[in-house]
């Protein structure tokens, strides 16, 4: 969109340095079209009474009310000397009261008469069990003839209430807006006549002017649709225009050879492909085939076998002569990673080895925290072409990681990685390499589009054969203390039967990740409050409680790598019943064995989180089980 200059103006020339200050310093507007921009997040009716009852959920947030006053009285303390004006304020659902010391009693109680009404703004807070707003800013909404410039602008009109802060209330973040509305005129509209009639919208300045000052509902309706559409349109336009610049891009078409390592793969493999996979993999192989880089997004569920597509895509790269890489998120990741794809190849996976295969290659794994002789020789094998395939971490990207001649890049759990470290790899290629983004985190169609809109996308929707469903159960721990017991029942139950068992916690608890400063919280807050459940600690009351007798380990991302392999080691082997661990089992951990696992304070964790750790069990015949434990109430949103 080109640029016109009177809305590029600095916002000081319009509405003075101190508020242009804090316009730049707490909400980033700059110029009079960032500000054009900034939306009303609601809007309240002339007249309407605004909730009060939803405050609760905002303890120590800066909000916006519109109430009347229900009553104003003044106190006196300190024998007299001290006074306090005490307001309450309602809207029909719940009452919240206003308080004012000192000097600052005496305009509030010449302005917020009984009946009237204003809007509120201030720091929600609590005292002696109840909400209130201490030294609230407000502006009365009022029709007497000394306020008739306030009362003609409200008249009639919904009151727009923008995302404000503690230095600037809403209302004068309004004010700001009326003082540049006016250069609404002068914005260019970068949509054509006959694409914005063809699709009903309104013309941008129309819009601009309609978000801030509506007159109606519909009006509102109008403007965000336009405006949404605008923001949908320019990501798509820039995405466009990325997928466009890359498919002009030269690279190296690479055509599996026939009888080469791919071949060799395939026959020694042990289980047919699913109908899905061999679908994904023709679309990739002749992505592969073409002499500009392949941009694919693969999507699939957890336990779909996403990383068998990948590595069959590397191998046919390294069968035309070329490189593949695979970038990892975590240490365990790619160690796991490593160890899988060796196992899978076997003899394939020693080239140049004694008693490896003629056809094979060689596959090296480099990390952050490898030891020097080995990340030498890692490197040294990635340069001369040596090693085929890479497994790592971050430390692929680093400047020193040269290849001799890099094919693919293959991205696992792209939601870990930004677009710039993506790139940052696919430039170590001579010519751009081909890409392949993985991802097990369900995307709906459309946000897959804006997010991932420069990449094609491919869909893995079928599980092999004789992977189990997994049932997913809340254990709401403080109201039903006796479900925890039975949880920790379960998780015995199945080691008995010779299965295997993970239990997650948010913290790891060795004193470096405990909460700093925590003030003493009161007994109704302490569920939120208190920090949350910690690997040590658990680890510690299940050994000498509910789980004693049973072999239990802890994981965590501070533990040493040789340590880290070692617990992963045992606990793919068997020898380990219960893995007590962090988030780094989140993704890619593989033990078919495991058949149940246990998060603690469930809430703690995203739904992405959430989906990928219970991914963890039911990898097997057995069919797995997720207990997700909160102790937040039922009625909260977390629950």
């Amino acid at each position: 969109m080109e640029h016109v200059p009177a809305l590029d103006e600095d916002l000081k020339k319009t509405l003075g340095p101190a508020t242009a200050k804090v316009l730049a310093e707490q909400l980033g507007l700059h110029t009079a079209l960032d500000l054009l921009h900034h939306y009303p997040r609601r809007y309240a009716e002339r007249g309407e009474l605004t909730s009060l009852a939803d405050l609760a959920d905002q303890l120590d947030e800066h909000v916006t009310v519109v109430a009347q006053v229900a009553d104003a009285r003044i106190l006196t303390f300190n024998g007299g000397r001290g006074k306090r004006l005490e307001v309450t304020i309602t809207d029909g659902s719940g009452r919240l009261q206003l308080v004012f010391f000192g000097a600052g009693v005496h305009k509030p109680h010449k302005e917020l008469l009984p009946g009237s009404r204003a809007m509120f703004a201030g720091k929600v807070s609590r005292f002696n069990h109840k909400l209130q707003l201490a030294h609230p800013a407000y502006e009365p909404l009022g029709a007497d003839a000394s306020d008739r410039d306030a009362a003609t602008a409200f008249a009639n009109q919904l009151i727009p209430i923008y995302p404000a802060c503690a230095k600037l209330e809403s209302w004068k973040i309004a004010k700001c807006v009326d003082a540049v509305l006016p250069r609404a005129q002068e914005a260019l509209d970068p949509l054509p006549p006959a694409l914005r009639d063809g699709r009903g919208l309104v013309p941008l300045t129309e819009a601009l002017l309609k978000i801030h000052r509506p007159a109606t509902k519909a009006d509102i309706e109008d403007a965000r649709r336009r405006l949404k559409w605008d923001e949908a349109f320019v990501l798509q336009v820039a995405l466009a225009r990325r997928r466009h610049a890359d498919s002009q891009l030269p690279a190296v078409a690479r055509r599996p050879a026939p009888g080469g390592l791919l071949d060799a793969f395939d026959a020694k493999l042990p289980f047919t492909l699913t109908e899905g996979q061999r679908g994904v993999s023709k679309e990739i192989f002749d992505d592969l085939a073409t002499s500009h880089p392949m941009h694919r997004l693969l999507q699939g569920e957890v336990g779909s076998g996403k990383t068998m597509v990948a590595l069959r895509a590397m191998l046919a790269v390294v069968d035309c002569g070329g490189q593949a890489a695979m970038l990892a998120p975590t240490e365990v990741l790619a160690q796991q990673h490593h160890r899988s794809i060796t196992e899978m190849m076997g003899e394939l996976a020693e080239g140049g080895l004694l008693g490896g295969s003629d056809l094979g290659t060689k596959v090296v794994l480099l990390t952050g925290s490898m030891g020097t002789a080995a990340r030498r020789q890692a490197l040294l094998d990635l340069v001369t072409g040596e090693a085929g395939i890479v497994i790592g971490t971050h430390a692929l990207i680093e400047d020193k990681v040269q290849f001799h001649d890099l094919g693919l890049v293959v991205v696992d759990e792209q939601h870990r990685f930004g677009v710039e470290q993506r790139d940052a790899l696919r430039s170590k290629g001579k010519q751009p390499p081909h890409l392949l983004v993985m991802t097990a985190t369900p995307i709906p169609r459309t946000v897959a589009m804006t997010v991932f809109g420069d990449l094609e996308t491919s869909v893995l929707d079928q599980l092999p054969a004789g992977r189990s469903p997994i049932a997913t159960h809340v254990v709401p721990a403080k109201d039903k203390p006796h479900f925890l017991t039975r949880a920790w029942e379960r998780v015995r139950e199945e080691v008995e039967n010779g299965h295997q068992a993970y239990v997650v916690c948010p913290r790891i608890g060795d004193g470096e990740d405990d909460p700093k400063g925590k003030k003493k919280a009161s007994a109704e807050d302490e569920a939120e409050k208190r920090p949350p459940l910690a690997v040590l600690e658990i680890a510690e009351q299940l050994t000498r409680g509910p789980l004693a007798g049973l072999s239990v380990e802890v994981l965590h991302g501070r533990m040493d790598p040789a340590d880290k392999d070692d617990v992963m080691r045992r606990f793919a082997a068997g020898e380990v019943k219960v893995l007590v661990a962090t988030t780094v089992i989140e993704v890619g951990v593989n033990v078919p064995n495991s058949t149940v696992m246990v998060i603690m304070d469930a809430d703690r964790f995203g739904v992405s989180q959430l989906h990928q750790l219970r991914g963890r069990v039911g990898r097997g015949t057995a069919p797995g089980l997720c207990l997700l434990v909160s102790e937040m109430h039922e009625a909260s949103p977390a629950r």
